[in-house]
């Protein structure tokens, strides 16, 4: 099944390592960059585990603004319970995989289920958060403020589960720039 957005390449991005980075050349990264990853039970209490991890991972990138990391704990919480709920619905006792990669220009979160999967374009189409019938519909909003929060969202499902890649820049003036 084809990603939510479209990128250059197919693959999931849980299964490639890091674009443009040697680990056997130490120099090929500034000290600022790096990539931290936390395999976690599917259970809740572990949400807020996950936001300190990625959270201070983040925080030593010189360039974040404190604004973007508290849009990053958002979206990455949203995906990180998405993918919690989507281990407890089919039964699987496999831990969520989360690799949060810090780059020179941008923050790459990947959160990596092994649920169902499911497929993000037949979801039904909720009402606008404004509206009143949207208080009839008690979920529904992670996917959609994964998608206002981060820079880039990218959502691969397979039968095997389903990887959400969460791109984030230093400034939300990137966002305007990049026309959100």
């Amino acid at each position: 099944m084809a990603p939510s957005r479209s990128r250059s390449e197919s693959s999931d991005p849980a299964s490639s390592e890091t674009a443009g980075s040697d680990p056997a050349d130490p120099e090929a990264e500034s000290a600022c960059t790096g990539e931290v990853v936390l395999a976690i039970p599917a259970l809740t209490e572990y949400v807020s585990l996950v936001r300190l991890v990625v959270s201070s991972a983040v925080q030593v990138h010189p360039c974040i603004d404190p604004d973007r990391i508290e849009d990053l704990q958002v979206a990455v919480s949203e995906a990180t319970t998405n993918a919690i709920r989507s281990h407890e619905s089919s039964g699987t006792n496999a831990q969520i995989r989360v690799t949060c990669n810090v780059a020179e220009d941008h923050i790459e979160v990947i959160i990596r289920d092994y649920g169902e999967g499911f497929d993000p374009d037949a979801l039904p189409v909720l009402p606008e958060p404004g509206s009143p019938e949207r208080l009839l519909h008690e979920s529904g909003m992670g996917l959609r403020l994964m998608r206002m929060l981060a820079d880039e969202t990218e959502i691969y499902p397979s039968s095997s589960g389903t990887c959400v890649r969460l791109v984030f820049h230093g400034t939300k003036r990137h966002r305007a720039v990049m026309g959100r």
